[in-house]
């Protein structure tokens, strides 16, 4: 096993904090088999995959040779998918009233405007289902009206049952019409982006109890990790699992559960979304743990996003922003995946439109690999720290602290 700080690696664990994701993990396990391969044509990469069980967790193990050297990574995907599923139960009627109490939630705070003082694409992509529900009201509502008036028109011939049948069929037109939108959700993620920004609207930036629960196993996991032979154990929080990441960090680090001499700790964001939480009014807990982690020497943390993420709050130091950073801070390193750079004309212009894809490129392969290589990374022989021990901070960063709340407890 490994010193901390020596930094090479012949074994990892790497755990996964997926963002608010429905879907089962295994999804994340096919898109590594992929990518990695993709990765490997390209960069010259050995790759393979076999499936392994894990605490009830969803894992596979990676071998590898990379940088001409053997590698073995055992990846496990800390699961949350359940509470997604459950946060997501609501009907047409309750989304609608979702919609209502997040507006007034980002809006009514003051989030919203300091939000788009940072970056406009995440406040964009906040905005748009609210926009596309109300075009689908405005649809259904328009749709049952009409049929209304053709009731009403019949009224010389059928009296008042004109429009009162008029009436009737444009109400079950108009919900029809709801329920088809919603139906179709798959195409336009509108039901889905809703349930994403109303969960941590709903508690003002607080985590729910059950989410607490759960971070309380995730922590419980990497340390037993830390404890076991390897050199490495890495945490990959990506969009709404970098907040995640955080919290479980700071509380394995708080409750002493880093040993000395032990494995090196790194921590990896990805495409993070902090500021959506870090800025509502009860998020203490979340800038508490910022602060905390910000000025912690036991772990190595770096921040990767890029400009042509349009759902990520790209190059925003989510310390400083939040404006929780303390004097003695000095994480996170924050730098850029740089996809114009690091993908082909080809496929940026294929993949400039698609958003959500675009989101999700941070745990592909690149045409052109710079510094960010998410498979040398989890698979390859140096530690997240050693890899990046000499990479200087992005000068393009954003460290203006605009939060209105900064308070780190109640």
């Amino acid at each position: 096993m490994g010193a901390r700080g020596q930094g090479k690696v012949v074994r990892r664990r790497v755990f996964y904090i997926p963002g608010y994701d429905p879907i089962h993990p295994r999804r994340y396990r096919e898109l590594y088999r992929k990518q990695s391969a993709r990765q490997a044509a390209v960069s010259g990469h050995e790759i393979a995959l076999k499936p392994r069980k894990s605490n009830g967790n969803f894992g596979w193990t990676v071998t590898a040779r990379i940088e001409d050297e053997p590698v073995t990574a055992d990846m496990e995907v800390l699961v949350w998918s359940d509470i997604v599923r459950g946060s997501m139960g609501d009907g047409i009627a309750l989304t609608y009233l979702r919609m209502l109490h997040t507006a007034a939630a980002y809006i009514g705070s003051g989030a919203l405007w300091r939000l788009m003082r940072l970056r406009k694409g995440p406040v964009i992509a906040a905005l748009y289902p609210v926009v596309m529900l109300l075009f689908q009201a405005v649809i259904a509502v328009l749709a049952g009206y009409g049929v209304y008036r053709a009731g009403s028109w019949a009224s010389p011939w059928l009296g008042l049952a004109g429009p009162l049948l008029g009436g009737g069929l444009g109400l079950v037109l108009g919900w029809a019409i709801l329920d088809l939108f919603r139906r179709w959700d798959s195409k336009f993620f509108v039901y889905y982006l809703m349930h994403d920004y109303a969960f941590n609207a709903r508690t003002l930036g607080a985590h729910p109890p059950e989410l607490e629960a759960r971070l309380a196993e995730f922590t419980d996991a990497v340390a037993a990790a830390l404890a076991s032979p390897v050199d490495e154990v890495l945490l990959v929080g990506h969009s709404s699992g970098a907040h995640l990441g955080v919290s479980v960090l700071a509380d394995l680090i708080r409750s002493g559960r880093v040993p000395d001499g032990g494995p090196a700790l790194g921590f990896l964001t990805l495409g993070q979304v902090v500021p959506m939480v870090s800025f509502l009014p009860r998020a203490w807990r979340l800038r508490n743990d910022l602060a905390f982690l910000s000025e912690r020497p036991e772990v190595f943390w770096a921040d990767v996003t890029a400009p042509g993420d349009g759902c990520a709050f790209a190059l925003c130091d989510p310390v400083a922003v939040s404006g929780v950073a303390g004097p003695g801070k000095r994480w996170p390193l924050v730098f850029s995946a740089a996809f114009t750079q690091s993908l082909s004309p080809a496929r940026w212009k294929a993949l400039r439109w698609r958003f959500f894809r675009l989101h999700f490129q941070y745990l592909c392969a690149f045409d052109a690999p710079k510094d960010y290589d998410y498979f040398r990374i989890t698979a390859g022989p140096l530690t997240l720290a050693q890899r990046y021990r000499d990479r200087p901070a992005s000068r393009s960063r954003i460290e203006t602290p605009v939060n209105r709340y900064t308070s780190t407890s109640p």
